[in-house]
C-alpha cells in the first residue's frame, strides 16, 4: 500500500487531517479523481489540513472497499474512493466483495446519466428477438437485457462491446451512459427510449422514465448505476456527527469547482449525493431479484 500526501502551506499545522483509501493504481482515474476531490476538501476547510492518500488494490475497488469495511477507527477521518463498478461486484454477489456499504456516508460524487436506446422507436412486439450486445453476464451493461425482458420485450444477448457491437450492426439496443447521454445516443444513431434512474432527470424531461413497479425493477437501476457512478467519496458508518458535519461543509464546494469540467459528469454533495449512492444499494429483495434473474436468464452464478 503506498501512501501519497498532498502539500500543504509551508510552515503551517494540519488542524484536520485524514487518510483517503483510494483503488490502485497510482496513476489512475480513481488516483486523479481523489486527488481533485482532496484538494477541494482542503480549500474547502480553509484551513491547514493534511488528507493522504493511500493507494490499495486494483481499479475495480473491491480490495479497497474490503480493507475500508474492515478498518478500525481512529484519531484521524477516513474516507474511501468507491467507483460504481464495485457496488455492482457486490450486487452480483462476487463473493470477494466483503463488504456492506449501505450504511456508509457519502460525502461527494461523481454521476452519469444513462437511458436505454435503440434503433429507431421501441417496438412493442419484435418480429425478431432484439439483439443486445453485454461483455459478460456480470457486467453492469447486461442491466440492458434485464430491462427490456421487464418491460416484455423479446431480446437475446449477444457478447460483445456494446457501442462498438451498434455501430456494426450487431446489436440493437444498449445503455448509453455520459453527461449528456441523450446527445451520445443520437451521435451515434440511436434513439432513447427510457431513462434510467439519475438525480438530474429533470435536464431529460422529453424521454419517459423507466417504470420502477418491483424489486426486480430497483435491482435493474442498481446495476445500470454501477455505470453511472463514476466515484464517490463515502465516511464509514459510525463517524462522529461532529467529523461528518465538518466535512461536509468542507464539500460544499465541490459542484462549483467542477462545474468547470462538465465534461467529467454531474457533482453532488448533500441529499443529492445520498439519493444517487442509495441506488447503488437497493433493498435486500431487490438485489435477490437481480441475482436471480442473472442466474435464470443468463446462468451465471457468483462463485
Amino acid at each position: 500500500m503506498l501512501a501519497l500526501a498532498l502539500p500543504r502551506p509551508a510552515g503551517a499545522q494540519a488542524q484536520d487531517s485524514g487518510t483517503i483509501l483510494v483503488p490502485g493504481p497510482e496513476d489512475g482515474g480513481c488516483a486523479r479523481w481523489a486527488a481533485r476531490a482532496a484538494a477541494v476538501l482542503t480549500r474547502g476547510l480553509q484551513r491547514p489540513a493534511n488528507l493522504r492518500l493511500s493507494v490499495l488494490g486494483g481499479p475495480d475497488g473491491v480490495t479497497a472497499a474490503n480493507r475500508f469495511a474492515t478498518q478500525e477507527g481512529g484519531n484521524d477521518a477516513r474516507f474511501l474512493v468507491l467507483p460504481g463498478w464495485t457496488c455492482h461486484v457486490r450486487l452480483t454477489g462476487a463473493t470477494r466483495a466483503r463488504f456492506e456499504p449501505r450504511g456508509w456516508l457519502p460525502l461527494m460524487l461523481t454521476w452519469h446519466g444513462a437511458l436505454l436506446a435503440g434503433r429507431g422507436a421501441l417496438p412493442t412486439r419484435p418480429l425478431v428477438p432484439l439483439r443486445i450486445a453485454i461483455p459478460s453476464p456480470d457486467a453492469p451493461e447486461a442491466a440492458a437485457l434485464a430491462a427490456l425482458d421487464l418491460l416484455g420485450i423479446t431480446a437475446q444477448p449477444v457478447i460483445g462491446v456494446p457501442e462498438a457491437a451498434f455501430a456494426a450492426g450487431e446489436a440493437d439496443a444498449l445503455i448509453v451512459t455520459g453527461p449528456d447521454p441523450a446527445a451520445r445516443a443520437r451521435a451515434m444513431g440511436a434513439v432513447p427510449w427510457y431513462l434510467l434512474s439519475t438525480p438530474a432527470e429533470g435536464q431529460l424531461s422529453e424521454i419517459p422514465p423507466f417504470p420502477v413497479t418491483s424489486p426486480a425493477h430497483r435491482g435493474v437501476l442498481a446495476a445500470v448505476a454501477g455505470l453511472q457512478m463514476r466515484a464517490a467519496l463515502v465516511m464509514p458508518a459510525l463517524t462522529p456527527a461532529d467529523t461528518v458535519a465538518i466535512w461536509r461543509r468542507a464539500a460544499m464546494r465541490w459542484p462549483d469547482e467542477e462545474r468547470a469540467h462538465p465534461d467529467l459528469g454531474l457533482a453532488l454533495i448533500g441529499t443529492g449525493a445520498a439519493g444517487a449512492f442509495a441506488i447503488l444499494s437497493p433493498p435486500p429483495e431487490a438485489t435477490l431479484a437481480y441475482r436471480s434473474w442473472l442466474d435464470q436468464r443468463l446462468g451465471w452464478r457468483a462463485g
